[in-house]
Protein backbone atom coordinates (compact mmCIF):
# COMPACT_ATOMS: atom_id res chain seq x y z
CA UNK A 1 0.00 0.00 0.00
CA UNK A 2 3.58 2.21 0.80
CA UNK A 3 4.25 1.85 -2.67
CA UNK A 4 0.75 2.41 -4.09
CA UNK A 5 1.05 5.84 -2.29
CA UNK A 6 4.21 6.83 -3.03
CA UNK A 7 3.28 6.72 -6.95
CA UNK A 8 0.35 8.49 -7.20
CA UNK A 9 1.37 11.36 -4.40
CA UNK A 10 3.27 13.30 -7.47
CA UNK A 11 3.80 16.48 -5.90
CA UNK A 12 4.29 20.34 -7.96
CA UNK A 13 5.43 19.99 -11.48
CA UNK A 14 8.32 22.43 -12.61
CA UNK A 15 7.10 24.72 -15.59
CA UNK A 16 9.25 23.92 -18.43
CA UNK A 17 11.98 25.95 -20.00
CA UNK A 18 11.41 28.05 -23.22
CA UNK A 19 12.56 25.95 -26.63
CA UNK A 20 15.17 28.17 -28.77
CA UNK A 21 13.44 29.29 -32.26
CA UNK A 22 14.79 27.24 -35.04
CA UNK A 23 14.53 26.88 -38.52
CA UNK A 24 12.25 24.12 -38.46
CA UNK A 25 9.28 26.37 -36.37
CA UNK A 26 6.09 26.06 -37.83
CA UNK A 27 3.57 28.59 -37.21
CA UNK A 28 0.36 27.05 -35.37
CA UNK A 29 -2.39 28.81 -37.12
CA UNK A 30 -0.49 29.99 -40.50
CA UNK A 31 1.24 26.86 -41.31
CA UNK A 32 4.52 28.87 -42.39
CA UNK A 33 7.85 29.34 -40.85
CA UNK A 34 8.04 30.89 -37.76
CA UNK A 35 11.25 33.03 -38.71
CA UNK A 36 9.80 34.04 -41.99
CA UNK A 37 7.50 36.64 -39.66
CA UNK A 38 8.96 39.89 -38.76
CA UNK A 39 8.16 41.11 -34.78
CA UNK A 40 7.75 38.93 -31.39
CA UNK A 41 6.65 34.85 -31.95
CA UNK A 42 5.08 32.86 -29.29
CA UNK A 43 5.55 29.35 -27.89
CA UNK A 44 3.27 27.32 -25.69
CA UNK A 45 3.98 24.49 -23.76
CA UNK A 46 0.55 22.00 -23.65
CA UNK A 47 0.75 19.70 -20.17
CA UNK A 48 3.55 16.95 -20.87
CA UNK A 49 3.76 17.48 -24.85
CA UNK A 50 7.97 17.40 -25.54
CA UNK A 51 7.34 20.41 -27.84
CA UNK A 52 6.37 23.50 -28.12
CA UNK A 53 3.15 24.92 -30.05
CA UNK A 54 5.05 27.75 -32.21
CA UNK A 55 3.39 31.28 -32.73
CA UNK A 56 4.28 33.98 -35.84
CA UNK A 57 2.97 36.59 -33.29
CA UNK A 58 2.96 37.14 -29.58
CA UNK A 59 -0.50 38.21 -30.54
CA UNK A 60 -1.29 34.78 -32.17
CA UNK A 61 0.23 33.19 -28.84
CA UNK A 62 -2.18 35.41 -26.37
CA UNK A 63 -4.93 34.31 -29.11
CA UNK A 64 -4.48 30.68 -28.51
CA UNK A 65 -5.28 31.08 -24.63
CA UNK A 66 -8.63 32.70 -24.76
CA UNK A 67 -9.98 30.56 -27.95
CA UNK A 68 -12.60 28.11 -26.12
CA UNK A 69 -12.09 25.12 -28.65
CA UNK A 70 -8.07 25.24 -27.87
CA UNK A 71 -6.60 23.14 -24.83
CA UNK A 72 -6.71 24.20 -21.82
CA UNK A 73 -3.81 22.18 -19.91
CA UNK A 74 -0.78 24.93 -20.88
CA UNK A 75 2.09 24.00 -18.68
CA UNK A 76 4.04 27.32 -19.96
CA UNK A 77 3.15 30.64 -22.46
CA UNK A 78 6.47 31.93 -23.58
CA UNK A 79 6.78 35.31 -25.59
CA UNK A 80 10.15 37.20 -27.28
CA UNK A 81 11.31 40.21 -24.86
CA UNK A 82 11.52 42.69 -27.74
CA UNK A 83 13.75 44.75 -24.81
CA UNK A 84 16.27 41.94 -25.80
CA UNK A 85 15.80 41.95 -29.49
CA UNK A 86 18.27 42.54 -32.05
CA UNK A 87 15.78 43.95 -34.53
CA UNK A 88 12.11 43.81 -35.20
CA UNK A 89 13.25 41.64 -37.98
CA UNK A 90 15.19 39.40 -35.95
CA UNK A 91 13.52 39.15 -32.26
CA UNK A 92 16.18 36.60 -31.04
CA UNK A 93 16.33 32.38 -31.00
CA UNK A 94 16.73 32.62 -27.21
CA UNK A 95 15.51 36.03 -25.32
CA UNK A 96 11.65 34.29 -24.34
CA UNK A 97 9.74 35.28 -21.23
CA UNK A 98 6.88 34.15 -19.11
CA UNK A 99 3.94 35.69 -21.02
CA UNK A 100 1.97 35.93 -17.93
CA UNK A 101 4.77 38.21 -16.68
CA UNK A 102 5.12 40.35 -19.57
CA UNK A 103 4.12 43.97 -20.30
CA UNK A 104 2.53 44.48 -23.64
CA UNK A 105 2.21 47.44 -25.79
CA UNK A 106 -1.15 46.81 -27.71
CA UNK A 107 -2.45 49.71 -30.36
CA UNK A 108 0.97 50.69 -31.78
CA UNK A 109 2.06 51.19 -35.14
CA UNK A 110 4.19 47.30 -35.35
CA UNK A 111 2.73 45.12 -36.92
CA UNK A 112 3.75 41.19 -36.50
CA UNK A 113 3.78 38.31 -38.07
CA UNK A 114 1.39 38.29 -41.26
CA UNK A 115 0.60 42.01 -40.66
CA UNK A 116 -1.75 42.64 -38.23
CA UNK A 117 -1.21 45.02 -35.00
CA UNK A 118 0.57 43.29 -32.35
CA UNK A 119 1.01 42.81 -28.98
CA UNK A 120 4.11 43.57 -28.34
CA UNK A 121 5.40 42.09 -24.98
CA UNK A 122 8.88 43.53 -22.80
CA UNK A 123 10.13 41.71 -19.84
CA UNK A 124 10.23 45.37 -18.06
CA UNK A 125 7.76 48.22 -17.41
CA UNK A 126 10.44 50.93 -18.27
CA UNK A 127 11.26 49.10 -22.00
CA UNK A 128 7.61 48.62 -22.78
CA UNK A 129 6.75 52.73 -21.84
CA UNK A 130 9.92 53.85 -23.95
CA UNK A 131 8.75 51.39 -26.56
CA UNK A 132 4.79 52.95 -26.85
CA UNK A 133 6.61 56.63 -26.64
CA UNK A 134 8.24 55.80 -29.37
CA UNK A 135 5.69 54.16 -31.64
CA UNK A 136 2.00 54.92 -29.58
CA UNK A 137 -0.40 52.70 -28.02
CA UNK A 138 -0.78 51.33 -24.48
CA UNK A 139 0.95 49.27 -22.01
CA UNK A 140 -0.66 46.76 -20.33
CA UNK A 141 -0.20 43.84 -18.55
CA UNK A 142 -1.23 40.25 -19.84
CA UNK A 143 -4.36 39.92 -18.43
CA UNK A 144 -5.51 43.27 -19.13
CA UNK A 145 -5.38 42.40 -22.96
CA UNK A 146 -8.61 43.01 -24.40
CA UNK A 147 -10.15 39.85 -26.28
CA UNK A 148 -11.13 42.11 -29.23
CA UNK A 149 -7.65 43.34 -29.58
CA UNK A 150 -6.51 39.86 -30.13
CA UNK A 151 -9.18 38.20 -31.57
CA UNK A 152 -10.67 40.96 -33.61
CA UNK A 153 -9.31 44.08 -35.56
CA UNK A 154 -6.62 44.80 -32.94
CA UNK A 155 -7.92 48.61 -33.69
CA UNK A 156 -9.33 49.29 -31.05
CA UNK A 157 -7.61 49.27 -27.29
CA UNK A 158 -10.06 50.49 -25.00
CA UNK A 159 -11.34 47.50 -23.12
CA UNK A 160 -15.00 48.85 -22.56
CA UNK A 161 -15.32 50.00 -26.25
CA UNK A 162 -13.75 46.27 -27.06
CA UNK A 163 -16.40 45.30 -25.24
CA UNK A 164 -19.34 47.11 -26.41
CA UNK A 165 -17.97 46.20 -30.06
CA UNK A 166 -17.82 42.79 -29.87
CA UNK A 167 -21.70 43.25 -28.43
CA UNK A 168 -22.83 44.11 -31.41
CA UNK A 169 -20.55 42.23 -34.08
CA UNK A 170 -22.88 40.04 -36.09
Amino acid sequence: MLALTACSDEGPTEAPAPFALTAEAMGHYCGMNVLEHPGPKGQIVLGRVPEPIWFSSARDAVAFTMLPEQPKDIAAIFVSDMGAAQEWKNPGAENWIDARGAFYVIGSSAQGGMGAPETVPFSTLEAAEKFANENGGNVVTFEEIPSSYVLGSGGKTNPEEDADQMDHEP
